[in-house]
């Protein structure tokens, strides 16, 4: 049983003694001691003063010296206003350590058969373009939640969809047709999804002068023209071919998007994400269609003079909204609707989260209530974990413009760069080759994944390469390099021989409490984040974990300490500070190194 339980139950019992209140054990949380008072947790004890019918002051003295004679892990306390303050017997702390070490996989909520199952969507590509900057930080927030929720004792599935179908998958296939002349990724000595990303880029390019010429030679306003050009006209008749299943349309779009799911598996598998199950566009959209003329015969849609289809969503405090088009065709919104469909009959979901950025806020209203009022049981409760947009310094970013930072180039960047700066500081200076290739591959994704997953994720952030490659300060780095210090000693420890021993009696000084503590809270940060979707939590936490062994290892000697009992104490600090290093990146789909 952790420190925080056994004190919350004491507390729970001394409540009811004392003043005769019936309180659960669970809603009494104790909070960790500012440093400015003495103590090493903190319990607010307002809840009973009224029927204590005394002061603050009066309450926390009485429930102070309750604990002080009947729970042998309280030492003392002092009392601050409606605050008790509680010092912990410091050999106790000794027996919270063993705890962690005699717990397997410490910090981690086993799934059992009745665990709640959890779906996560993210990543939801397009298939015209590579995965970009935006991209990386949805997937690493989706893979990252979903780790944190597997954490937490959630069954969870791991989903994408990939919207492989619409206006802007033909622009690039035109775009192929017109000016590829037969080009392949094998030919071009390009990855499929970087190929079909410059052909998307080249029709915007032709489309844009197609407009000028049109503004200047014909004296047509901008809208006009945009709907007088031949190049878009060619691109809409392509999608209703696409949608009438034109087999020599079919057939091309099946090729390129070939091309591009195997550059999408190579990032993926680079980036380190992956999926249970993955959906198209191109099969949910017609379920979609489905469930909307279902919805339209039960009187939930109603259907206006030119044929489209819409929901009146009014009385919920929202609009209209179109579902299917005047000529038949369906929208995000009903692409969405049919995936629903799909994923309940797949999957027995107790709760939906989309990974998807803050722009699509409104969208997921109105799809929680078109879900829920189309009979999905989960469709009211679904979450949208609305995240921020990532910037650069030089700010956002434009796929038709070819301006976006690609997400292989990134990682690329990335690794580089965690070369030179490793090589400087001779951090590579032992390692093989083979060695620092792994080394750095393994820093520079955890320089760029940390940098992204530390901030909170609602939070729109900028992400600054150069920022995030540092061995000092809140970033990968510095707790990658911590972790591999701390496993060189556990190494040099084996070999000189020493044992661990009991060191049951050991009075643990300052810095070892201070260090025990922040392990100990490990299992409540995980829930936290998995409460709150919150990877950043779980960084934070670890960030602060390392900065507290760093004082610790800088105070104290462990290797060197000659009384074998503190030293054993000091070493199984260690071991348990890199394995809960090692779980806590985990979680974020971070590597950690045994040497650096």
């Amino acid at each position: 049983m952790s420190i925080d339980n056994i004190i919350s139950q004491a507390i729970a019992k001394a409540v009811k003694e004392l003043y005769d209140v019936d309180v659960e054990a669970s809603s009494i949380v104790p909070q960790t001691t500012k440093k400015e008072f003495e103590g090493n947790l903190t319990i607010v004890v307002f809840p009973w003063v009224k029927a204590a019918r005394k002061s603050p002051e009066a309450v926390g003295a009485e429930i102070g010296e309750w604990l002080v004679k009947n729970e042998p892990a309280v030492n003392r306390f002092n009392v601050v206003k409606g605050f008790l303050n509680i010092v912990i017997e410091p050999t106790f702390w000794n027996s919270v350590i063993a705890d962690i070490v005699a717990t397997e996989k410490y910090g981690i909520t086993p799934v059992t058969d009745e665990s709640q199952l959890v779906m996560v969507e993210y990543s939801s590509p397009n298939t015209n373009k590579p995965l970009h900057l935006g991209h990386v930080r949805n997937n690493l927030l989706g893979f990252s939640i979903s780790e944190i929720l597997k954490a937490c004792g959630y069954k969870v599935v791991k989903t994408n969809i990939v919207n492989d179908r619409g206006i802007h998958i033909c622009k690039s296939m035109l775009a192929w047709q017109k000016w590829g002349e037969g080009l392949t990724p094998e030919k071009a000595g390009k990855k499929g999804d970087h190929l079909i990303g410059d052909f998307y880029v080249l029709f915007d390019k032709h489309y844009k002068a197609e407009v000028k010429e049109l503004m200047e030679t014909q004296n047509l306003s901008q809208e006009d023209a945009e709907k007088a050009s031949p190049l878009m006209q060619e691109a809409r008749e392509m999608l209703r071919r696409w949608e009438q299943k034109d087999p020599e349309i079919r057939s091309l779009w099946e090729m390129m998007n070939s091309w591009v799911y195997a550059g999408f598996d190579e990032t993926y598998k680079r980036m380190g994400v992956d999926f249970d199950k993955i959906y198209y566009e191109s099969d949910t959209y017609l379920e979609g269609k489905e469930k909307v003329l279902e919805g339209l015969e039960k009187g939930i849609m109603y259907r206006k003079e030119d044929n489209s289809v819409w929901a009146d969503l009014t009385n919920d405090g929202l609009d209209h909204k179109l579902l299917l088009r005047s000529d038949g065709t369906s929208v995000y919104m009903t692409q969405d609707i049919g995936t629903a469909k799909l994923r309940y009959q797949d999957y027995p979901i107790d709760k939906m989260i989309y990974v998807v950025g803050n722009e699509q806020n409104y969208h997921f209203q109105v799809l929680s209530l078109l879900l829920d009022k189309l009979g999905f049981k989960w469709g009211k409760d679904l979450v949208h974990f609305s995240y921020g947009m990532v910037e650069l310094p030089e700010g956002k970013m434009k796929s038709r413009e070819g301006t976006v930072v690609d997400a292989d180039d990134l990682m690329d960047e990335m690794v580089n760069t965690a070369r030179e700066v490793s090589r400087e500081l001779g951090k590579l200076d032992d390692c093989t080759a083979e060695e620092a290739d792994a080394i750095t591959e393994m820093v520079g994704l955890g320089a760029l994944k940390y940098f992204l997953l530390k901030v909170d994720p609602r939070k729109n952030m900028t992400f600054n390469p150069k920022e995030s490659i540092d061995f000092n300060g809140n970033t990968g780095p510095f707790i990658q390099y911590t972790h591999a210090r701390i496993r060189s000693v556990m190494r040099k420890a084996a070999d000189a021989s020493f044992v661990i021993g009991d060191y049951s009696a050991v009075e643990p000084n300052e810095k070892e409490i201070a260090l025990i503590q922040r392990l100990a809270d490990f299992p409540a940060v995980v829930n936290e984040a998995g409460r709150n979707y919150s990877p950043a939590v779980i960084a934070n936490y670890v960030y602060d974990l390392v900065k507290e062994y760093n004082q610790f290892y800088h105070d104290y000697s462990i290797l060197r300490e000659e009384n074998e009992a503190v030293r054993s104490l000091r070493l199984t600090l260690s071991d348990c500070t890199s394995q809960v290093i090692k779980t806590g990146m985990s979680l974020l789909g971070i590597n950690v190194p045994e040497r650096m």
